[in-house]
């Protein structure tokens, strides 16, 4: 995370900054919000602004407005009056942090205004095949497509790609082209020289150039009007762009990765994305699968978040129970990971009990939390509890022998799949399946299955 201090905060500028560094952020300093403004518009960049409250916080806010500089603020200062504090809050700045800081308290703004603490979580074979791949292609400078539904996770994707990177050290910059109005895009995305249009006051420096040696994301590229999708094309091939209004070329050395909730084959079929890029930008396709067909992964992201909001919340952590993770698998998530985020950050508020409950578990409104349709989760929440009751009263060497015959008749009694799907060393199994013939087990043969030959 990149941090820009701005100004002096009340003489705590030292201990700020190195409270900033200790949490992992990279940190400049400049005195005045012209030098601020300046800064960002050369593409110096920078994810969080901390401006001492003596400045005038909201014309500082207001300069980045005007030249669509979007960077949130937090304002900070000594002694400061609450009615000052306010009105730095309704000048759009997004939090206030009085000085001298605490370090838990920056931490806590750091992680709610940027939200960078996303770790990738994949419990679930399916997202786990995504992430093999994704190590393995991650060290290369090869163009990546990341598919899949909103809110299954494609941004988060993206950051891990970064952080698996040679360019891990430089900037990750992200650009939303669905956020950005089209007469906009080609500046925010190449920058703009002075006078090239009405209000370009000054050079701004593109994202393309604010990327420089790192990584640029253009987030839900389908979105693109296909007169600017011609610009990128060549600037990805060429690895060069040309400013808004500019008279020369600027060498620009960057990675770039794409999301899409789209099918853009199709969009190319309907001639609204163009094929050639299409190519260029899908080297690797990196295909999320959505939330509901990761049953495994509903679970795990489930305990995650409900250990962020708890210590966000300041409330005791409590587990979570069977019954409310059967309810958790039961649903369909047309939201994915963001719905599932929301659903426990209420669960963690309403829960009163020791535990997580499904009656803390609700919709936005308050209303009872139910399943929505058959699915994949669904069968796994109703298989999960099936299994729960089948072993109970049994032990644990009659549930494996169960599991291990049960996976060699899935395989048709091929002994290297069915390893490699328990996990277990083929030597393993082989031993495994000479103690049970030894006690009279009937063992499938290679290509049998349920006592059926059927080679």
């Amino acid at each position: 995370m990149r941090i820009l201090i701005v100004g002096t905060l009340g003489g705590q500028l030292h201990t700020a900054t190195k409270i900033a560094l200790d949490r992992g952020a990279k940190v400049s300093q400049v005195d005045t919000i012209e030098q601020a403004t300046a800064h960002l518009r050369a593409g110096r960049g920078a994810d969080l602004l901390m401006v001492d409250l003596n400045l005038d916080v909201q014309s500082l806010i207001a300069a980045n407005e005007a030249e669509r500089i979007t960077v949130p603020v937090v304002a900070c200062g000594v002694n400061v009056r609450p009615e000052a504090a306010a009105a730095a809050i309704r000048a759009g700045a997004k939090e206030f942090i009085p000085m001298p800081p605490d370090a838990d308290l920056i931490a806590a703004v750091l992680e709610a205004i940027a939200d960078d603490e996303r770790p990738m979580i994949a419990r679930d074979p399916s997202m786990q095949a995504v992430i093999e791949l994704a190590d393995r292609i991650a060290g290369s400078d090869a163009s990546v497509l990341i598919t899949g539904e909103s809110g299954s996770g494609k941004e988060v994707m993206a950051r891990y790609v970064h952080a698996k990177s040679k360019r891990a050290a430089a900037p990750f910059v992200s650009v939303n082209c669905a956020a950005i109005p089209e007469n906009l895009l080609e500046s925010e995305l190449f920058g703009h020289e002075k006078g090239a249009f009405t209000g370009a006051v000054a050079r701004r420096v593109g994202k393309f150039e604010e990327a420089d040696g790192g990584t640029l994301l253009l987030d839900e590229i389908s979105e693109m009007d296909i007169r600017l999708q011609a610009k990128l094309l060549r600037a990805i091939q060429e690895r060069e762009i040309d400013r808004v209004g500019g008279t020369k070329p600027v060498k620009v050395n960057i990675r770039i990765l794409a999301t899409s909730n789209r099918d853009l084959r199709k969009a190319v079929a309907e001639g609204i994305f163009r094929e050639d890029l299409l190519f260029r930008l899908n080297v690797v396709n990196l295909a999320l699968p959505p939330l509901r067909e990761r049953p495994a992964d509903i679970l795990a992201l489930s305990e995650h978040f409900a250990k962020k909001y708890a210590a966000a919340n300041g409330i005791e952590d409590r587990p979570i129970s069977d019954s409310a993770r059967t309810q958790l698998l039961a649903r369909e998530w047309t939201g994915n990971v963001r719905e599932l985020e929301n659903a426990m950050h209420r669960a963690v508020l309403l829960a009163s009990g020791r535990e997580i409950t499904p009656d803390a578990i609700r919709m936005p409104d308050g209303s009872a939390f139910t399943g929505s349709g058959s699915s994949i989760a669904r069968l796994a929440a109703d298989a999960a509890q099936t299994v729960q009751a089948d072993m109970i009263g049994r032990t644990v060497a009659e549930v494996e022998q169960d599991l291990i015959l049960n996976t060699l008749d899935h395989c048709l009694g091929n002994r290297t799949h069915a390893a490699n799907i328990l996990g277990i060393s083929i030597r393993t199994l082989r031993n495994k399946l000479k103690l049970y013939s030894d006690q009279g087990v009937d063992i499938p043969a290679p290509n049998q299955t349920a006592g059926v030959n059927v080679a």
